[in-house]
Parts: structure tokens; sequence; C-alpha cells
């Protein structure tokens, strides 16, 4: 899985805390009642649903097209007497582990997406619109790196653990919003990633159906690189700050989120978002976020999660190497999340060598969960 550079920065990096690949942590936690929209359940974290369990394929044969614009009523205005049931709006959230083990990971989802998006760009017609946001797990990438700022940068090396790109100059201020936990990448900065403006179309930090090249502009924003300083990582606390109207992350996401939309979210991770040293909050609090995030109504939204599976049967991960990078961890708690959201829920193996039946299994979710949404009224 993750390709680890072991040269000699390396030692020093991981002295600072920058882009280790630890998966234990002594890091403070953000208190539970700061993680949910609401009053959520601070008790167990047992699901209700099941979830589907998608099998690894190498390759994948089309996609299940989506009933959105397909004719008849459907594409009738409610002048004209068509029901206005179902949506014509998705907004496709990824949260990416952005940690020293995920180089290989981000290439596959990378792969992965021409293929989904085409099958939704060539199923939705005239009627689709969406959008589409990539957080990393981090809130500031090159804040432990700065250190490093005193020392030259072998000449033999220019792929250290905390890489300071030419765009980049040591000592400068993090752009707008770059050091908010949750805020949408525009610019991925540090080792293994894009290292370059993604310059969406929108403006915004976020790209839409109006993105000119819009697996390209996915390419530059999901390769968040390996460069995380946080450890571990907070995938869920980054979603929950994305989705919550009150932070400073949904400022930062302005437009991102339309109430007559529903909402797909994909998160990547190697590891899990453990209770003792993770994110903040219970699995009820994260997905109670969610929630409010679509208005109270959990039947628009669908979660994808892609993340270790050696705790379950047949499971293609083996166990993490902190060594190699090799592997995951076994992850019950995103597991549970997963799951809590029933049929609309989907894992996958992280170490599957492609995720494209994934994400075509993906696409009948968001049929079904398109076709029995019900806008809100005005």
């Amino acid at each position: 899985m993750g390709r680890i550079n072991k040269a000699g920065w390396g030692v020093l990096a991981l002295g600072l805390g920058c882009g280790e690949l630890r998966k234990d942590s002594e890091q403070t936690t953000v208190s539970a009642g700061s993680m949910s929209a609401s009053s959520a359940d601070s008790g167990s974290d047992e699901a209700d649903g099941s979830t589907t369990e998608v099998a690894p394929s190498s390759s994948s044969d089309g996609g299940v097209k989506l009933d959105v614009g397909a004719g008849g009523t459907e594409n009738m205005t409610a002048d004209e007497g068509g029901d206005q049931d179902g949506c014509d709006k998705v907004d496709f959230l990824f949260i990416v582990d952005n940690s020293g083990s995920m180089s290989e990971e981000q290439d596959s989802l990378i792969s992965a997406f021409p293929q989904f998006i085409g099958t939704i760009q060539d199923t939705l017609d005239e009627a689709q619109d969406y959008h589409v946001m990539v957080l990393d797990t981090d809130a500031f990438v090159y804040e432990g790196c700065l250190a490093l700022c005193a020392f030259p940068i072998p000449p033999d090396n220019p792929n250290p653990i905390c890489l300071i790109a030419p765009e980049y100059e040591c000592g400068s201020d993090p752009l707008e919003c770059e050091d908010v936990l949750g805020a949408g990448v525009t610019h991925p900065r540090g080792a293994q990633s894009s290292n370059a403006d993604c310059e969406f179309a929108s403006g915004m930090r976020w790209m839409d159906s109006a993105e000119p090249d819009l697996a390209g502009a996915f390419s530059c924003a999901a390769r968040v690189g390996t460069g995380s300083t946080l450890d571990p990582e907070k995938p869920m606390e980054a979603m929950v700050a994305a989705s919550t109207a009150s932070t400073p992350a949904f400022a930062c996401n302005e437009g991102f989120f339309r109430d007559d939309a529903i909402l797909v979210v994909t998160f990547v991770t190697d590891e899990d978002d453990a209770a003792n040293d993770g994110s903040g909050g219970t699995v009820a609090g994260w997905r109670e976020a969610l929630i409010a995030a679509k208005n109270g109504d959990e039947n628009a939204v669908v979660v994808l999660g892609l993340f270790g599976d050696g705790d379950m049967p047949g499971a293609i991960c083996t166990s993490f190497d902190s060594q190699t990078g090799n592997g995951a961890e076994p992850s019950p708690r995103l597991r549970e999340f997963t799951e809590s959201w029933g049929d609309r829920g989907i894992a996958g193996s992280i170490c599957a060598p492609s995720y494209d039946e994934f994400f075509e299994q993906a696409v009948g979710v968001i049929d079904t969960t398109c076709d029995e949404f019900e806008p809100p009224a005005g």
C-alpha cells in the first residue's frame, strides 16, 4: 500500500511529528459535545442498520443509470402536472486521509473517479447538477514542517516527508481557510501531494458540474499527499466541521451544501477514527450532524466508506505495518458509522486493488436515494 520515503529526513520529521506513520497518539481530542450539530446521544455507538459490503474488482463495465430527467412526468414542471419528488442535484463530499501511508490509496481513488463521475454525467442528462468537494484529515498540513525551514533540503532527496514546495515559502502565513479543519481543499501541499493551486472554475472551495475538466480538478484536490501533521487523523471531525452551519469550516465552504440536493459522503482512510484518540463525539453524534445538514431528512444522505477490513471474514487488508505503511487498521467505529445508514451505507476495503466496483454499486444506491428524495417546500 503506502510508499514511504525512508531518506534521512524521515528521522527528523518523525521527531517533529510531521507526516509520521504512528497509529498511536497523545493528541488531545475535541470534546464530544462539540462534535454534534444537536444534543446527540453520548452513550453506545451501536448501529441499527446493515451495510452492503463490496467485493474487490480490478475493472468495471459501465454503471447503473440514475433515474433523473428520464422523460415522461419526471421532466414535467409542477405547472405541467409533473411529480416534483426526486432529486436533480447531488452534493459529493470526499474525506481523504493524508497520513504518511496513504499514497497508493489516493492513487486508487483518483483512478476510480473518472468512471464514477462519468456514469453520473452520462445518465443524469440535462437535469444533473452537482457539487464536489474534497477534505483532508488535518487542519494545518505544514505547521509542524515549518521547523524544517531552518534546515537545507538535501539535493539528493527532492521529496522529504515534509516537503516545502517551491510554491510555498518558509515562514509565510497559510492562505485563507487553509488552516481550518473541514475546509475544502483547493491547494494541496506537502509530500506526495499535487502541490498545485487547483483553480476550480466555480471560484469556490468546491467543484461543480460546469468544471471544464472535472476529473483533472478532482485529481488535483484529492492528491492531498502524505504530509499530515496531525496524528491520528480526524476524518469524522473534518466531516462534522464541514457540515455544521456554526463552524468556520462551513463558512469557508459557502454554497456547497444545498437544501434541495441529496448528500453523498465518501471517506477513505487506512486507520479507524477511534474514540480514545480520534475525532471527538460519538457515532450517533456524527450521524446527527449529517442529518441536521439535510434539515432532518436522513433519507437524503448516502455514506460510502473505504477503510480497513482486517477484522471481517474474507478480509483483504493485512495488519498495518508502521515501518512500511502496508496494510490497514481494522475500523470497527467507522464501520459502525457506515452501517448506521442501513441500505444507504456501503462499506468497501481500502486495500482492494481497484475501487471501480465499489463506486459502481454506489451509483445504484444514489439512484434509489435520488428517486425517493422529497425536496423541501419552497
